[in-house]
């Protein structure tokens, strides 16, 4: 297949979309002429406009008719060689079958979320990598992809907002309130980060975040779009990062930080590369139960231990960033969005 027409199919949340990223790199990588077509959701636009991938979103809004039915039209308009569910939802395995397919490939029953979807699929992968990440690429690799390296190809995003030249940028609020670390531990934080580094902690959100951001003292916030978080995320010095979109989005762009978890598996759902240290009370016990309050682990890490994590990153930073000035062929932290990561 010189230029297969290829349907990916990954909806969900902004981690998700990230984490599919390498795996449909390694189609465009396999197949510079395919047509890609990816069915998501419209709020994550700005993922895909602009991206190097050039890949043609579908965009499906389930709480929309007027989307359900666009969306429906489109899929039985093309004739697909093969389609790749790589969110294992019954919805999602749906998509596949509304679509004009020769195959379609999902993960096996064991790996998906609903066991279901499965049966949806002419091929279904069972697979033993650990990371989600890997677990996609894995995926694209039995429909046909040449393996290679993660790179995860992203926008450039857009200046949005006053920001300070140097700063650690957080975005503390998550899908779940059960991985957010305490909105009121940022204050001590911001004012520890500006007594020994003279850098201001940003807090990044929506404009509905905006009211919430502004109670943590000491902090400057920064509203934006998505585009905003990008661009932002590519000018920090540092980040602090939850199990969360914007974590993966400064994983993606290897910017280098600390992430935080509680409930949910740093080994499936944690930040892909080296870029990020990862903190995780031992306390904490592996549950994907959404709670209304941050988790007890989270609580366990306190102001002066996220700290002292940052102290390190920041200071390998500020080591590397002399070793390069001074002629070292070592990698910064902070390379270009798309690079390889091993």
């Amino acid at each position: 297949m010189p230029a297969p027409r290829i349907l990916v199919v990954r909806l969900g949340s902004m981690g998700d979309i990230l984490h599919a990223l390498p795996a449909v790199a390694l189609l465009r990588r396999t197949w510079p002429q395919a047509a890609i077509h990816w069915a998501v959701h419209p709020k994550w636009r700005e993922l895909l406009a602009a991206n190097p991938l050039a890949c043609e979103p579908i965009y499906i809004d389930r709480a929309s008719p007027a989307s359900l039915r666009a969306a429906i039209r489109a899929l039985r308009m093309a004739e697909y060689d093969f389609v790749i569910d790589f969110q294992g939802l019954i919805q999602s395995a749906l998509i596949t079958r509304v679509a004009r397919r020769a195959a379609a490939y999902g993960f096996h029953r064991s790996l998906v979320r609903e066991w279901p979807a499965a049966l949806f699929y002419t091929h279904a992968l069972r697979t033993a990598e650990p990371h989600v990440v890997d677990r996609n690429m894995a995926l694209a690799v039995a429909a046909g992809a040449a393996f290679g390296p993660a790179a995860f190809p992203l926008p450039q995003g857009r200046p949005e907002g006053e920001l300070p030249g140097r700063f650690v940028l957080a975005a503390p609020l998550a899908g779940w309130t059960s991985k957010q670390w305490p909105l009121e531990d940022y204050a001590p934080l911001a004012r520890r980060l500006r007594e020994h580094f003279d850098l201001p902690l940003v807090l990044n959100g929506a404009p509905s975040s905006e009211s919430v951001l502004r109670t943590v003292e000491g902090a400057h916030v920064h509203i934006s779009t998505l585009s905003g978080l990008i661009d932002a995320t590519r000018r920090a010095t540092a980040v602090l990062g939850l199990d969360s979109g914007p974590m993966h989005l400064a994983a993606a762009l290897r910017t280098p930080g600390v992430a935080l978890f509680g409930p949910t598996d740093p080994a499936r759902n944690g930040p892909y590369g080296k870029s990020l240290t990862v903190l995780r009370a031992a306390s904490a016990e592996t549950t994907y139960t959404r709670g209304s309050v941050p988790d007890l682990s989270l609580r366990a890490l306190t102001p002066d231990i996220v700290f002292a994590a940052l102290d390190a990153v920041l200071n390998d930073a500020s080591r590397n960033a002399r070793s390069n000035a001074s002629g070292s062929l070592e990698p910064s932290a902070g390379a270009a969005a798309g690079d390889s990561i091993s």
